[in-house]
């Protein structure tokens, strides 16, 4: 079976990166963005999607965080869109349901490539005490946009800005793991229009 890997390395004035991904991995993962917090959610990520990610990131974090979030979206979307080739054989859809002490999250995801992200959240939604919420956003943005995917997600309900950022990762995690896993009754591509 072939390996769904893929290496990016992306360098702009604010940041540089090198990024390694296995999407039929374990979760095991050496991440270091500057930024620990997101370190903590990329992590995550890597562990409940089973995806393997090394990801080294050097951005102006001395200005803020956001070119490092967003560029860090970009590349793994990128990457996650090489990896997983023409999409032959793989569910293609996925959906979590991921609670988090009071918090609760749903995402769901069309491997389509039509891009669009559906975030939503109260305007009110608390930051975890390390990293705006609004990073958040842009976070599944770039990933979005560049993995060319449909995600929706949708925070139902939480107080907590930590626990309402990890549900998040986590149900983007476990919602990619099951729309990115091979099936093996599905045959070709899953599309009618027999591409995507």
């Amino acid at each position: 079976m072939q390996a769904r890997t893929a290496s990016r390395s992306r360098k702009t004035a604010e940041t540089a990166i090198e990024l390694k991904i296995d999407l039929d991995g374990s979760g095991v993962s050496s991440i270091d963005t500057g930024i620990p917090f997101f370190d903590h959610m990329l992590v995550l990520f890597s562990k409940h999607g089973l995806f393997d990610l090394e990801l080294k990131v050097d951005g102006d974090i001395e200005v803020d965080y956001h070119h490092t979030v967003e560029d860090t979206g970009i590349t793994l979307g990128e990457a996650m869109k090489e990896a997983l080739g023409t999409k032959e054989g793989i569910s293609r859809y996925g959906t979590a349901y991921l609670p988090m002490d009071e918090t609760l999250v749903r995402v769901v995801v069309d491997l389509s490539n039509r891009p669009h992200l559906e975030f939503r959240a109260p305007e009110n939604t608390p930051s975890a005490p390390n990293m705006p919420f609004t990073l958040v956003e842009e976070f599944c943005r770039a990933l979005a946009s560049n993995l060319r995917a449909n995600v929706h997600v949708e925070l139902l309900y939480g107080r907590d800005g930590h626990h309402i950022a990890e549900a998040i990762f986590k149900g983007l995690a476990r919602a990619l793991r099951a729309a990115c896993e091979r099936d093996p009754r599905v045959k070709g591509i899953p599309s009618t229009k027999e591409a995507l």
